[in-house]
């Protein structure tokens, strides 16, 4: 396996709110049972909260989803997913400054089984096989949510008036959050996962 990971401030902020962590198993027998882990964050928030919801939430998902070794690797990701949005949300509580801080998380574990993934907000995880992109996530936002109940077509002037930047799920001002989970997804050679923040999607 190959992995690459970068992040860039863009051109229309002053600080960068994404955060990106990679967990590659050390050995086979860690790979068979928990995989490797891949996921990206991308933070919102006045000051730096952004910045350490961001943080919080990849290092929080990894830490978390290698701490329950003794549940599977789905129930182990949604818990991992879970407990840090709490952890999150009382840092946000606990300090004016970072009050309603939150942060979108896509988590991808590759695992001997398939590809796992955990979902929170509008960054998105796409596999790339043969000459075919596939988004593997959905995004939990204003737009998306009136396409899937029809009340917007995908390229009509209403679609065009919705802020694109509204989403409806994140880690962080919520005590509980829903986490869509997915997969396993079947593996194959070749394969390539994207994750990426909407900085890179828009």
């Amino acid at each position: 396996m190959r992995c690459v990971a970068a992040t860039d401030i863009g051109m229309r902020r002053t600080n960068n709110q994404d955060s990106y962590a990679v967990v590659l198993a050390e050995a086979l027998e860690a790979w068979q049972q928990r995989g490797h882990l891949l996921m990206v964050a991308d933070g919102m928030g006045a000051h730096a909260a952004g910045e350490l919801a961001s943080k919080l939430a990849v290092d929080g998902v990894a830490h978390r989803y290698h701490k329950f070794a003794d549940q599977s690797p789905p129930e182990a990701l949604r818990k991992a997913v879970l407990e840090t949005n709490a952890e999150i949300h009382r840092r946000g509580q606990a300090n004016s400054d970072f009050r309603n801080m939150g942060t979108t998380g896509s988590a991808l574990v590759l695992l001997p089984q398939g590809a796992l993934v955990a979902q929170v907000g509008d960054s998105r995880i796409y596999r790339v096989r043969g000459n075919r992109i596939e988004q593997l996530t959905r995004d939990h936002s204003l737009v998306w949510e009136l396409r899937e109940l029809g009340q917007i077509s995908e390229d009509g002037d209403v679609a065009n008036s919705v802020p694109k930047n509204v989403i409806t799920r994140s880690l962080g001002p919520s005590q509980h959050v829903d986490t869509d989970l997915e997969g396993p997804f079947p593996i194959e050679l070749g394969d390539t996962y994207l994750i990426c923040s909407d900085g890179l999607t828009g």
